[in-house]
């Protein structure tokens, strides 16, 4: 199954009244204040320059030049393992080469959305929330590497959805002062709690960063994968789960790493292992492994 198809696939799947849910209560908190980051001009030049005739290696790097920070930031995403095979990369033509035009446009757009949220305040907060999907996303692209022959899904996609997986909780947190404390953001051990912000602000941050992901071009399946991770069940077998699954694991092993407890993962731990075909009892050492590569490229 292509990604398109299992995307289209995906949305057949997801009941037209969830739909409809979704965009009411999108309606409602831009209504009440909640802004989608636009795109930055260089993914806007990028993906003009791929729909064209002009998307030669050169015009491409001259593009992503323009923009020191995301340059930089790009050459460090290509230092995973997952690319260990193309290393070393000494200019931007070779890294589009490499990797790939599509692919390289995922990496800059997960790297543009950290640039692309001005807060004002909570900042404690929110260099936590990056550092989080940073790692996060630098796991799943491990997962993805090692699982892609299982998974179809590969590691420059894996990567963006970890960057965006929780996207929409900057901007509930810019939004309404009280999110940050209630949701207890700036401490280290604790996360969002669904049922809790769901009561408190009825809203939901999987729903916003799905439409943030949307307002970006993403492919349906990542914007899918985004917004149910926490709800793996609402997906039908194809990439949009695997991807789900792979962020859950990424998550898993972001709470192993730091040597904290992960309430939900009892509740999805089967659904990743089946997803991912990872047997029960060889789940131990395959969380090992990961977070062993991941500890030798940081």
């Amino acid at each position: 199954m292509t990604s398109s198809d299992s995307a289209a696939a995906t949305v057949e799947s997801v009941p037209e009244s969830r739909l409809q849910k979704d965009e009411k209560t999108l309606q409602r908190l831009l209504s009440q204040g909640v802004k989608l980051p636009p795109q930055p001009k260089v993914v806007e030049e990028l993906e003009r320059l791929l729909r064209s005739d002009e998307a030669d290696l050169r015009a491409l790097a001259r593009v992503i030049s323009q923009d020191a920070g995301i340059t930089a930031m790009l050459f460090k995403a290509v230092q995973s393992s997952a690319y260990r095979q193309h290393q070393p990369f000494d200019n931007l033509e070779k890294i589009l080469q490499a990797i790939g035009l599509k692919q390289t446009l995922n990496l800059v757009q997960a790297i543009a959305l950290m640039g692309a949220n001005k807060v004002s305040k909570h900042r404690k907060a929110y260099e936590r929330f990056w550092s989080r999907s940073q790692t996060i996303a630098q796991l799943a692209m491990l997962i993805a590497d090692e699982r892609v022959m299982v998974c179809n899904v590969f590691p420059d996609q894996a990567y963006l959805a970890g960057i965006f997986h929780d996207c929409g909780v900057p901007l509930l947190m810019e939004r309404f002062p009280s999110y940050c404390r209630a949701m207890h953001l700036e401490e280290n051990d604790t996360w969002i709690d669904l049922l809790e912000e769901d009561k408190k602000y009825q809203a939901d941050h999987c729903v916003v960063g799905y439409f943030v992901a949307r307002h970006w071009h993403l492919p349906e399946f990542i914007c899918e994968a985004i917004r149910f991770h926490h709800d793996l069940p609402q997906l039908v077998p194809g990439d949009s789960r695997s991807l789900a699954a792979i962020i859950q694991l990424a998550i898993h092993a972001y709470h192993q790493y730091l040597h904290l407890d992960d309430p939900d993962w009892g509740r999805v731990v089967e659904d990743v292992q089946e997803e991912l075909g990872i047997h029960a009892d060889d789940l131990p050492e395959y969380l090992d492994v990961l977070l062993e590569r991941f500890q030798h490229q940081s």
